[in-house]
């Protein structure tokens, strides 16, 4: 498996460096230099195959001879222990909600984390430098990654989060796990945190004296597992009768639609793809506009959401040769304020008696809103997914709908944790220092 550089298509690394580099010099991303398509005849009986095996034929395909086929399959099988559920709203009918919070860190980072963290492990040679993995998280990624490393032979795991911008269990599964995980709370925002790990790999001298690499979805090796649970869906919906599918995704880097539409390029046959965010809308302004302009990210009650900056952009514009009429074709895009998402999580359970995280909430929304705007035919099945237990997210909650959520045994076991988290200001400079002090 080849890949290039999004900023230099001449540039071509194995899947190894791409995993270990996680991002090239120039500052571009990673992408596979061929999209291999799926053959029509696994496609037309998706529903024939577990999650395991929808995952191994995927992988197996895009990474081709950069893996021998039997470690790759010990590799998912360890990984990719949970499931993925498609479950209805309400009996017979078209609306479902795709939950991916079943795995240990209840989020669907949880599948590009322990699939990255064991690439990583497989990689690494005996008696090699130290792995110093950096990455910033606006909510559930740096819990996921936290439990995905912890514990690996010869990695070293920093986590950057933006001081009070996260809920309480999401912030305990960042700083309670010692060993070789260490946290660093950030007085700013997740853009902030992102720019300081950017910073970091293209640090020359941090460079020389570190072994670095990333656990963001900027790395690719996140970015394929990603794509299993797609797959999947379109499996437990044709079990059903189903094909013609809509899918609403939570949106703020935009690494998770991004694995979406690799998998629609390799030819799933989605109808329609919906970029659901919060009021950080760089992209749904962009697709209306034409104008691609950041800002700074403003908090929300959907925190994993609040990136004003979103890195996995530049994938799907290379992943459509930057044709923005050929996104808008395929891709919707809808922007909610934090009033929206509480009255959606309050409608959803009021009609459905589910409780909907506020990520999910604003997947929910977005997919009503194109709904209404595209008169969509009933016979289409209409999903959007679930990124996070509402367990993380208590605050927000009326105490009617609050009182109805199960609190797993792993989140109760959080509480009786130390805290261990290093403070640190926005600039480069101190988070340098830091890193040097290893």
């Amino acid at each position: 498996m080849k890949l290039y550089s999004t900023q230099n298509h001449d540039l071509k690394v194995d899947f190894a460096t791409a995993v270990f580099n996680s991002m090239p010099l120039d500052k571009g991303l990673y992408m596979p230099v061929h999209i291999p398509d799926l053959d029509q005849e696994f496609i037309n009986n998706l529903d024939k195959f577990t999650l395991s095996q929808i995952a191994y034929k995927v992988a197996s395909l895009l990474l081709r001879d950069a893996i021998p086929l039997e470690d790759l399959q010990h590799i998912i099988d360890d990984a990719i222990n949970f499931e993925a559920p498609l479950v209805p709203l309400q009996e017979g009918g078209d609306t479902y909600v795709l939950e991916l919070f079943h795995g240990p860190s209840l989020a669907f980072k949880d599948f590009g984390a322990r699939f990255m963290s064991r690439i990583m492990a497989y990689f690494l040679k005996d008696n090699e430098k130290m792995l110093d993995v950096l990455v910033a998280t606006s909510g559930d990624t740096g819990g996921a990654v936290a439990l995905g490393f912890l514990g690996v032979p010869n990695t070293r795991v920093t986590i950057l989060y933006p001081k009070g911008k996260v809920s309480e269990i999401q912030e305990l599964q960042l700083c309670t796990n010692g060993q070789n995980i260490h946290a660093i709370e950030v007085d700013g925002t997740f853009d902030d945190c992102q720019s300081l790990v950017k910073q970091a790999f293209a640090d020359e001298e941090l460079n020389k004296k570190l072994r670095l690499t990333s656990a963001n979805s900027i790395n690719i090796s996140r970015l394929i597992p990603q794509t299993f649970y797609y797959f999947n869906a379109f499996a437990q919906l044709k079990r059903q009768g189903k094909e013609n599918v809509v899918f609403s995704v939570p949106s703020g880097n935009f690494g998770n639609i991004a694995a979406g539409l690799l998998a629609y390029k390799m030819g799933l046959p989605v109808k329609q793809f919906i970029a659901a965010t919060n009021i950080n809308d760089t992209v749904p302004r962009f697709l209306e506009t034409g104008v691609y302009e950041t800002k700074s990210s403003i908090q929300t009650y959907a925190n994993a959401m609040d990136v004003g900056a979103p890195s996995n952009w530049v994938r799907i514009m290379d992943l459509f040769g930057n044709d923005q009429e050929a996104i808008k074709d395929i891709v919707k895009s809808y922007s909610f304020t934090d009033e929206d998402t509480l009255q959606a999580i309050k409608d959803i359970y009021e009609k459905f008696s589910y409780v909907a995280c506020p990520h999910t909430a604003i997947a929910w929304l977005a997919l009503q809103t194109y709904s209404t705007d595209a008169k969509v035919e009933s016979k289409e099945a209409k999903v959007f997914l679930s990124t996070a237990h509402a367990c993380k997210f208590p605050d927000i909650f009326p105490e009617e709908i609050k009182a109805k959520i199960e609190i797993p045994a792993q989140v109760n076991s959080l509480f009786s944790k130390e805290k261990k988290a290093t403070a640190m200001d926005t600039s480069f400079e101190s988070f340098k220092e830091y890193l040097n002090g290893y």
